[in-house]
């Protein structure tokens, strides 16, 4: 039996026209249905199972009809049908990769060659000027750009407070001298690509067994107090099963690893056929694969949806990494909408990311302590502080299944050519 849940848009996946969705329930299992007057009927997986029920994760209700909905995605910088505001504003400086991995959002840009760093200085000060001081440097892999250090300093120069680089981490662990002027440059932390604790993983997902780079990524990190977190990809088949070692992993290298995030697979640039529902993971799947895989280390009920987007683009979790074992820091307040608040709720992620993400020199020396006293309240205020480590995911949106009502509510933009755009919709490829 199918039943309707509810009536959003979507876009179709051949032509990317803005057209009718629903979201249906058959069995325990959630769709999107859709149907393109040119292209025919597309239906997806949005999520797996009762156990997590859809339409009780968080507290998002859609808004009623609206007689002149905005044209989203099409006219997408941020119009006045967005409701949401910029949490991090991704900056991309390069299309050059050093990878050439099969799935990548890479070849969905329309850069010919890098900008100029007179370019990217400004772009930096106007995100300044409209209040966007948390900054993502993308590509591509900036690493490739030798001169990656200076837009690092631009971007401080210009009143940056965060800045975070996206990066497969390969010349981070290659040249020490590059990691170390991009640490003396003002660099915050280091969003790392990291697929899984083994191997075949890396071969199948990149091309190439990159474990042992990985490794020497996170050391030079350390070396240089810049935090790191470490992002799965995550693919059905392929890495789903290490879920847990890499969580394992994480806090077994914290505190120069500060989280991991996971983003299960999505279809934009390179991949070489229509996805099947096969080939999707979805989020309330890696919720439970989590608690499972960690057996019962980390369990469902340590986690919210996200506080700064639609609660179903994601989940945050909150922990402390101590010597006896985990402790779980997550509130229990279910906010998943800064609209639905006073709309300072992207202010709010943002010094979270900050503290949880950033290392300091106390922290490094900290840890080199032997027999850390816990149960000395100062001692485990620091530690808190030093050994944060989240868990978080988000759940990006391809041609498939974007949702318009969550493509509203995201708080993770691109700035380019003076405006910004939900990432989601920036990256948004044909078949």
């Amino acid at each position: 039996m199918t039943k309707i849940i509810n009536n959003t848009h979507s876009v179709c996946p051949v032509c990317l026209k803005r057209i009718p969705a629903i979201i249906t329930k058959h069995g325990n299992d959630y769709f999107m249905e859709k149907t393109c007057a040119d292209h025919g009927d597309f239906s997806v997986v949005i999520w797996r199972g009762d156990d997590i029920p859809l339409t009780e994760w968080g507290n998002y209700h859609p808004p009623a009809n609206e007689d002149n909905p905005p044209d989203c995605p099409k006219s997408c910088g941020l119009c006045s049908g967005h409701l949401q505001k910029t949490c991090c504003a991704l900056v991309e400086v390069t299309e050059q990769c050093n990878l050439n991995c099969p799935i990548c959002f890479a070849q969905s840009g329309g850069l010919s060659h890098d900008p100029a760093i007179s370019e990217i200085s400004e772009q930096f000060k106007k995100l300044v000027e409209n209040g966007n001081t948390f900054v993502h440097i993308s590509g591509g892999e900036p690493t490739v750009r030798d001169d990656l250090p200076d837009i690092v300093a631009a971007a401080r120069d210009a009143g940056c407070e965060n800045i975070q680089l996206n990066s497969n981490g390969i010349r981070l662990g290659q040249d020490k001298g590059f990691t170390k002027a991009l640490a003396d440059a003002g660099l915050s932390f280091v969003f790392m690509q990291f697929d899984g604790t083994e191997d075949p993983i890396y071969e199948k997902l990149r091309g190439r067994p990159l474990l042992a780079e990985k490794h020497a990524a996170i050391e030079a990190c350390s070396n240089e107090l810049i935090g790191v977190t470490l992002v799965p990809t995550l693919v059905p088949g392929i890495n789903d099963h290490n879920i847990g070692a890499i969580l394992k992993f994480g806090f077994e290298h914290s505190p120069a690893v500060r989280g991991v995030h996971f983003q299960p697979v999505s279809y934009f640039g390179r991949y070489p056929h229509p996805p099947e529902d096969k080939e999707r993971i979805t989020l309330p799947e890696v919720l439970q694969a989590i608690e499972r895989q960690t057996e019962g280390r980390v369990t469902i009920s340590d986690f919210l949806p996200s506080a700064c987007d639609h609660p179903r683009c994601g989940f945050h979790g909150d922990f402390v990494v101590l010597p006896e074992g985990l402790m779980k820091l997550t509130t229990k307040e279910n906010i998943s909408e800064c609209c639905s608040s006073n709309g300072t709720e992207h202010l709010k992620n943002r010094r979270f990311v900050s503290r949880r993400w950033k290392r300091t020199r106390v922290q490094n020396v900290e840890n080199l302590q032997e027999n850390i006293d816990t149960s000395d309240f100062d001692v485990f205020l620091r530690q808190v502080e030093t050994n944060g480590f989240t868990i978080t995911l988000m759940a990006f949106q391809d041609a498939y299944n974007l949702d318009i009502e969550r493509l509203r509510r995201c708080s993770l933009h691109v700035y380019k050519g003076g405006r910004t755009i939900p990432f989601c919709a920036r990256y948004l490829t044909k078949v």
